[in-house]
């Protein structure tokens, strides 16, 4: 019986010309094909970025044991081929294998139409992986583009059929898809347009790189398999594959390293043992895993399996420095090193969860009312270069930190496939921090989309941003109802405001689970003394005997507004009480995320946050004036004035492809970019005075005024000591604004 199991590999080339002659069946216990265009575009990202893909089970048939099993042919396989092979572990993947290279005339299950399978190569060279994988259907459009080889290129579309179609079709597809863009910067060239030959050359680069790299994967990309000899009874293999399917486990990248590290004098899964007491406050079984990536961002950027690897003590990973030199690089010379970092990313870890757990923080007080997971390793990342910062830049990139995290939660931008956008968060926020200028995307997509929000939509515990509101009103300082204090943690309910039983018995769809109708409250103030009474039941007892002030400022630090508690206490209460309710409590959710997240107040003392707010309206104001008294108009700017805002406007639009720059040739829209100083400078500009002195009368007290509203305008913002001289001038300067702007 030794040899009756045998573990070996072949070659992507190889499984390719064995699914081609129609070597492997399917035994008829096996399930149904089953997986969706999706799942077999993920899997193509894994085989092409060199990714571990698991081991295949085989068995050499005989003609006697593929007719004792009812062996069929791998799905959309029509040849007349030869089987060898019966699949015990490894259908689907084959089967995804042979769809994508052959294309065969068969419909997906359940769909209508054949799909194909394509690599975008220009997104691939940029790393973009998430996007560079895609598939088709067989449409008029698609069967047009499998003709053209020229349309393919000019699209930079390789279908992964050419990989199937002859031996010589991939080198010639890639030769060609070379000489195309070749011949694109050679015409560039001779009609003299500069740009479009430097992008026909980068084409031809990549075009060469994606070349070399589709070579090396189809020839030495292994696959490995373990083959059970033809001698093995049918009963005895039915048993090992039924033991597979039931109590056998996925090898997943922590398996891989653990295995690969044992040789070097490294046993990984003592290691964790050792460790994972420290993370029971998270509930997720790859908190191991998550340690790796944070390993794998802090020396590299990426974390994906395929660069875990590099991890491994004393191995090369190839180098493509921005001139298209080549060269090897070894991120961790020994075990000790290895350990090293292991040591420093569990310790950086637990420190970013105990950072996101401080109610003062992040709010996320269990375990369930986390957002995201999948965010702890790039946030543990960031974390940690924050430290390597000289200590006069940890409060603005602490500030920016908790922007990005927000805008992230608030977006549900880790809700998907996460290793590649943790890796670009990562390092654009390392641009963010060296320069403010460099402001990543992601956070004015979150400034412009939030407050289109509709959060009555979400009614599940555990969403992104159903936990992230929950946060919020923590960080908010919640108090319980009853008792007036802050409830712990450990006690802490999920409270419907207005009961569910009233809810499913008078509103028509389950509007009443939304998280505008949520809010935090001790278990004991939400189980035993409220229960399923409406408020209109009970607050009325609790004002009579604290006072209206006290509960209108427990309510409001649940951002329950006064407008909204009239009308939690409307007797009787009905739908549309309810509807107004709700409105109501979005319009003052939206409210405080633009207050303490986008504009950064949180952090603020409450007298604090208070004048910020009043510097933010006396700038409004002015910008109002500005606009009436230049009559809107963009020729009345100071021309030095006016260069400076549209080489704003461009900055911001070339980093968001969303922006309608339209917006911003008005004067209107231009006085969005302009700050304090920068208005100042147009109403005491020579040019513009004369049109403005009759409003603000002296020049040089105007001055003054601005000096002193700034000075303490940019304290606050850049959480500064205010002094009580400038504290006091700057209070001053905004009584003075507010008298002269009144009438504005």
């Amino acid at each position: 019986m030794k040899d009756a199991q045998k573990p070996d590999h072949r070659s992507l080339n190889s499984i390719i010309k064995a699914l081609k002659e129609g070597q492997y069946v399917i035994p008829d216990f096996q399930r149904e094909f089953e997986w969706m265009p999706w799942d077999i575009r993920d899997f193509m990202r894994s085989i092409f970025l060199d990714y571990y893909i698991g081991s295949l089970l085989l068995w050499r048939g005989t003609k006697d044991n593929f007719e004792a099993l009812s062996c069929e042919s791998i799905y959309g396989y029509t040849g007349d081929g030869e089987p060898k092979y019966i699949v015990l572990d490894g259908q689907q993947r084959l089967t995804a294998m042979y769809y994508c290279f052959f294309a065969p005339d068969t419909p997906l299950p359940n769909r209508s139409s054949r799909a194909i399978f394509y690599i975008k190569v220009d997104k691939f060279m940029a790393e973009d992986f998430d996007e560079a994988f895609d598939y088709d259907w067989y449409t008029r459009w698609m069967q047009g583009l499998l003709k053209n080889q020229d349309e393919q290129f000019e699209n930079h579309i390789f279908p992964l059929t050419v990989i199937a179609e002859k031996d010589y079709s991939l080198p010639n597809w890639l030769q060609g898809y070379v000489r195309y863009w070749e011949g694109k910067a050679v015409e560039a060239q001779e009609k003299g347009d500069e740009k479009a030959e430097n992008q026909a050359r980068l084409y031809t680069e990549n075009a060469i790189a994606f070349g070399e790299h589709m070579q090396g994967i189809t020839q030495d990309y292994q696959i490995s398999y373990i083959e059970l000899s033809e001698d093995i009874a049918v009963d005895k293999v039915c048993d090992i594959f039924t033991q597979i399917n039931s109590r056998g486990i996925r090898l997943d990248a922590f398996d891989l390293i653990n295995a690969l590290l044992k040789p070097k004098g490294l046993q990984l899964k003592l290691m964790w043992r050792e460790e994972k007491s420290r993370f029971e406050f998270v509930e997720s079984d790859k908190m191991n895993v998550y340690i790796l990536q944070v390993m794998s961002i802090l020396k590299q950027a990426y974390c994906s399996p395929k660069y875990l690897y590099f991890l491994l003590p004393g191995t090369s990973k190839p180098v493509r420095d921005p001139d298209g030199t080549r060269r090897k690089e070894i991120l961790v010379p020994d075990s000790d090193d290895f350990k090293s970092l292991w040591d420093f990313s569990v310790n950086i870890l637990e420190s970013s969860i105990n950072q996101l757990k401080e109610p003062r923080e992040f709010g996320v007080t269990s375990s369930a009312y986390l957002p995201y997971v999948s965010i702890l390793p790039v946030f543990a990342a960031i974390s940690a270069y924050i430290k390597e910062l000289p200590h006069e830049q940890w409060l603005d990139a602490q500030r920016k930190l908790k922007l990005w995290y927000w805008a992230s939660v608030f977006t549900n931008r880790y809700s998907g496939s996460v290793e590649s956008t943790s890796a670009r968060d990562y390092l654009d926020m390392k641009k963010w921090m060296k320069d403010s200028d460099a402001e990543p995307e992601l956070i004015q997509d979150f400034k412009n989309r939030f407050g289109s929000l509709n959060l009555r939509s979400f009614t599940q515990r555990g969403s992104s941003i159903y936990n992230g509101i929950f946060n919020l009103l923590v960080l908010n300082g919640a108090k319980d109802w009853i008792s007036g204090v802050h409830p712990h943690h450990n006690e802490l309910d999920d409270h419907h405001i207005v009961p569910s039983s009233w809810g499913s018995k008078n509103l028509r769809d389950n509007i009443y689970h939304s998280v505008l109708n949520r809010t935090p409250l001790s278990s004991d103030t939400n189980r035993r003394i409220i229960n399923d009474r409406l408020p209109n039941q009970y607050l009325p007892a609790l004002i009579q005997t604290n006072g209206e002030q006290l509960v209108r400022e427990i309510m409001e630090s649940h951002l329950i507004s006064p407008f909204a508690l009239e009308i939690l206490l409307k007797d009787p209460f009905t739908p549309d009480d309810f509807e107004a309710f709700i409105s109501e409590r979005q319009r003052s959710i939206q409210q405080a995320v633009e207050n303490l997240l986008i504009k950064g107040r949180l952090d603020m003392p409450p007298v604090t946050r208070e004048l910020d707010e009043k510097i933010e309206q006396t700038e409004l104001r002015l910008r109002e004036t500005v606009l009436s008294v230049l009559s809107g108009d963009v020729a009345n700017l100071p021309p030095h004035i006016l260069q400076k805002v549209e080489e704003k406007i461009h900055r911001a639009a070339a980093k968001n492809a969303t922006m309608d720059i339209e917006k911003y040739r008005n004067l209107e829209g231009m006085l969005e970019y302009f700050d304090l100083r920068e208005l100042q400078e147009i109403i005491t500009s020579k040019v513009t005075w004369p049109t403005f002195e009759a409003r603000f009368s002296n020049k040089e007290t105007l001055n003054t005024k601005f000096g002193q509203l700034a000075e303490l305008r940019n304290a606050i913002r850049h959480s500064r000591t205010i002094d009580e001289i400038a504290r006091k001038e700057g209070e001053a300067a905004l009584l003075w604004f507010e008298k002269v702007l009144r009438d504005v």
